[in-house]
């Protein structure tokens, strides 16, 4: 009888844990497309409201037309474009697209815009992924060492550091690698994604898995040097807030009984950090992470202008400077997407490191 409850026991809490995991991936999937479509409102009103329109750029043409010939040609390109239509019904065909997945074509070389974002979207995803594991790894090594020699001067100047690399801004940390390590000490490339003497026909745009797939090796190693400045500049500054939280986060545990406990069974100081300390501190951390990603993709606005990164970034800057409006409702909303489903991520990987939020 006893040798049965166990087993009776998990066939009776397994549905009930995974049915309050189903009904939590539900919740968050439905909330996607309504973060998205408010923000897709906001950006078409934002976008509209500032100065200057795009049938201004699109309607200059020769330098001795006259005033009248340049109104009535931008009269014609904003006819041309809907423009001319009040705002409400304006936006009554945006939804439409929306809805049907028509992103449109820029209003500037009538290139599909998803064409533009299906480009500009895995230099981006490559940009983030290598500053989140620079800034993971930096942060979390740096925070942990800060902890565990609480008061020492490597405490302190870690800590001093930390600071230093959060309240910088990316463009400064930009222009600042551009010089040393371009200019002066010439170690590195400064500029685009790829060398432009590269023969490099994407399959993917992901430069590791086209590498792989056209069994082109020679393509790795020319990306990596053009990655290294953009991805260490985004992630020096989410490395140094990473440190903080770490350190704070480790010396709340290291004071718990249970790692009292676990030293006093004999556990070497490295065990006891690995299986207890990390394993407990982990979850502020990683709602960290989850918050510091959305700041990655917004620095990746600013980090691949001044690197002029073939990223979503630079996308959208070129599409609010021309006022490129299908370009810009776009690109804000494939980063919106990737932040909404990576927050969403890390509030499902909560069930998995604290079994109380499942219980909730």
């Amino acid at each position: 009888m006893s040798a049965s409850t166990p087993s009776l026991a998990l066939r009776t809490h397994l549905p009930k844990w995974a049915s309050g995991t189903a009904l939590l991936v539900v919740r968050r999937l439905a909330a996607i497309p309504v973060v998205l479509f408010a923000l897709a409102t906001l950006v078409f009103l934002a976008i509209r409201l500032l100065p200057g329109s795009p049938a201004t750029s699109l309607s200059a043409g020769r330098g001795d037309m006259s005033a009248v010939e340049v109104s009535a040609n931008e009269e014609r390109v904003t006819k041309a474009l809907g423009l001319d239509e009040p705002l409400l019904t304006q936006y009554g065909h945006f939804l439409d697209d929306l809805v049907h997945l028509r992103l449109g074509t820029s209003f500037f070389g009538s290139n599909s815009v998803l064409g533009l974002l299906g480009d500009a979207l895995p230099a981006t995803i490559e940009l983030t992924l290598a500053a989140m594991t620079i800034a993971v790894v930096l942060g979390v090594v740096t925070g942990v060492i800060a902890a565990l020699r609480r008061g020492s001067w490597v405490d302190t100047s870690t800590r001093v550091v930390a600071t230093v690399s959060f309240s910088l801004p990316w463009f400064a940390l930009g222009v600042l690698g551009i010089v040393v390590f371009g200019v002066w000490l010439r170690w590195l490339p400064v500029l685009g994604r790829m060398p432009s003497s590269l023969d490099y026909n994407p399959t993917t745009n992901f430069v590791l898995l086209d590498a792989i797939l056209q069994n082109r090796p020679e393509l790795v190693w020319p990306w990596f040097q053009h990655l290294i400045l953009p991805a260490v500049t985004l992630a020096l500054s989410m490395a140094g807030f990473i440190t903080r939280i770490v350190r704070a986060s480790v010396l709340e545990v290291l004071g718990d009984d249970f790692v009292r406990t676990a030293r006093m069974k004999g556990l070497g100081e490295g065990a006891v950090v690995r299986r207890h300390v990390l394993r407990n501190a982990w979850l502020p951390i990683v709602t960290v992470l989850g918050l510091q990603f959305g700041s990655l993709l917004g620095g990746s606005v600013i980090t691949e202008t001044v690197f002029s990164y073939a990223g979503v970034g630079r996308l959208l800057v070129q599409g609010v400077l021309q006022r490129d409006y299908p370009v810009v409702q776009g690109a804000a909303l494939a980063i919106a997407l990737l932040f909404t489903l990576v927050n969403h991520a890390v509030d499902l990987l909560y069930t998995v490191l604290d079994p109380r939020i499942r219980k909730g």
